[in-house]
Order: C-alpha cells, then structure tokens, then sequence
C-alpha cells in the first residue's frame, strides 16, 4: 500500500510539474482517498481499492498532458515519453499479413 501510495506521488510531481494548482489538488486527492481508507480491514475491498489505485497512477502516467496558454487564442502542449505511443497509420482495406 505504502508503495503505491508513494508511486502516485510520483507519478503526481511528474505529470503535472511546473502547475502548482495542479499538483496541489493531486496530492490531496491522493492523500483523501488513503485516508479515508486507512482502517478498513476487508481484504476483499483492499485489494479493489490497490487495484483502483493503481489504474489511476497507469492513467495519469500515459494519459494526461499539460497544455500552457502562451497567447489568447494558442495552446502548447507538453507530452512526456510516456504519453508519445506510435501511431499506427489507418487503411480502408487492411492487409493480410
């Protein structure tokens, strides 16, 4: 538990470095969700909440990207390794291969 709680933090100051609002909703949302949790004692539901935890720290990590507004009307986005997949280019009729 410690070291997911640790690895979302991470994933935390990664994710949304630089943007201090940001990383301070995370990391009390973070700090919520485990502590509202802290005493439960079913194994059943510990183990949906790791697993919960977990696809969220997956998420952030190759799903959001900063944007920063540099005029009125433009954006510049800040993708991170993680978020750049290769892209696979579409075909009406595929091939067999």
């Amino acid at each position: 538990v410690l070291k997911l709680f640790k690895l979302l933090h991470r994933t935390r100051q990664e994710v949304f470095k630089n943007d201090t609002k940001a990383l301070e909703a995370a990391r009390q949302k973070i700090n919520e969700e485990f502590r509202n949790n802290r005493d439960e004692k079913s194994e059943e539901k510990i183990n949906e909440l790791l697993k919960i935890a977990s696809d969220v720290e997956v998420i952030l990590r190759t799903s959001v990207i900063q944007a920063v507004h540099t005029d009125s009307d433009k954006i510049v986005l800040i993708p991170r390794k993680d978020v750049l997949q290769d892209n696979t280019p579409y075909l009406d009729k595929p091939t067999k291969k």
